[in-house]
């Protein structure tokens, strides 16, 4: 995998780049829409690539694990050949899943100990193993094993849990240097900063990580409930250590604004359940504000939902049907929903590079918020 930094914002951190790896490239900053089982919610994989225009898309470690199991992705040749995404992948550890389950997990050095929640069988998460599980998915990005403190959370628990995220980012990498990829295709491990709201940790961790010198970096623990200043607090300080020359993956996060404030501060990469989960309950993000579809002000309102983004879904279906459609609980509601949305994102991020290559990002960005986050 390699990174070009193609442009940075002269008024604010943003960047402009391109991320190379074997299955294609990635433009960035960029959305990463979420596909947790193999699928993107309610979406084909035309969809993504023609509608959404997702130039990466998401697994994840732990339920692909559960299901359907490493031996069926590796008797098919990885999660590319599984679900015909021939564009790049990347995995998460399985961390942030083993670590909301609570009730039936156990943390130890060694790993974690869990059930699953599917029929509550158990097994064992050590940073070795879910190397070797990403191995066999095959993602060209995969991540490192980590443990994400809850929000919110004292001190000593959040420094003894980043030394743990520490000492098992050692193991992962070791287990990566001596293992090969399965399938042909190289995959970068990306190491995950942690250390919770506190400006020491956060400073220690990302010093640390970027010690390890891998092809780029994450930031996890974030948008987990803590409010949204002491995020961009901790993201603004994070990125002003992590190498410029790296991507910069803010893990889970979020609104548009969100999205645009990490852009602002010099992150690269997002992936979030929103645009999907949010579509599922009625609400659009379009290019005018955001839209409950639920509401009795659509249901007679015969205008596209929304014909400045383009594309077929958007600009086909209706407000009024897609209201009608929501209210029946047809299924083609979520679906028409998620399209639209995830378009949206990939949309707002590439608004985003234009306004960066262009050098009036810092001017565009407080309209685009104002604008975006409306509520029509």
């Amino acid at each position: 995998m390699k990174f070009e930094l193609q442009k940075t914002d002269s008024q604010t951190k943003a960047r402009a780049g391109k991320i190379t790896t074997d299955h294609g490239e990635i433009l960035t900053p960029i959305f990463m829409p979420v596909g947790t089982a193999g699928t993107v919610k309610g979406v084909h994989t035309k969809e993504l690539l023609e509608e959404v225009e997702a130039q990466i898309i998401l697994g994840n470690t732990y339920h692909l694990y559960l299901r359907p199991g490493l031996d069926i992705l590796e008797k098919v040749g990885g999660l590319h050949k599984f679900n015909g995404w021939h564009k790049p992948i990347l995995t998460d550890s399985g961390g942030y899943q083993v670590f909301s389950l609570k009730e039936i997990r156990k943390i130890t050095e060694e790993g974690v100990y869990f059930n699953s929640h599917i029929d509550g069988s158990k097994h064992l998460f050590t940073p070795e193993y879910v190397m070797d599980i990403q191995r066999v998915i095959g993602a060209d990005i995969i991540m490192a094993f980590d443990e994400c403190p809850p929000y919110p959370c004292d001190h000593e628990y959040a420094r003894k849990s980043m030394h743990l995220t520490h000492r098992w980012l050692e193991r992962c990498v070791k287990r990566i240097n001596e293992t090969e990829p399965k399938y042909g295709h190289s995959q970068a491990l990306f190491p995950i900063v942690q250390g919770s709201v506190y400006k020491d940790l956060r400073i220690q961790s990302a010093e640390f990580i970027a010690s390890q010198n891998q092809l780029g970096n994450a930031i996890g623990g974030l948008s987990v409930g803590e409010p949204a200043e002491d995020m961009y607090e901790m993201l603004e300080i994070v990125n002003g250590i992590l190498p410029e020359s790296k991507p910069r993956y803010l893990m889970g996060v979020g609104t548009p604004e969100n999205i645009l404030e990490g852009i602002a501060l010099g992150t690269d990469m997002f992936d979030c359940v929103m645009p999907t989960r949010n579509a599922r309950n009625g609400m659009l993000f379009t290019t005018q504000g955001i839209i409950n579809i639920r509401n009795k002000k659509w249901e007679d309102d015969f205008s596209p939902i929304d014909q400045e983004l383009g594309g077929y879904v958007s600009t086909f279906y209706s407000k009024a049907y897609l209201k009608h459609l929501n209210k029946c609980q047809e299924m083609l509601a979520a679906q028409i929903a998620s399209v639209h949305n995830l378009r949206f994102y990939l949309w707002l991020v590439g608004e985003a590079r234009k306004h960066i290559l262009a050098g009036d990002f810092a001017q565009w960005k407080p309209l685009a918020v104002k604008k975006l986050m409306q509520r029509l």
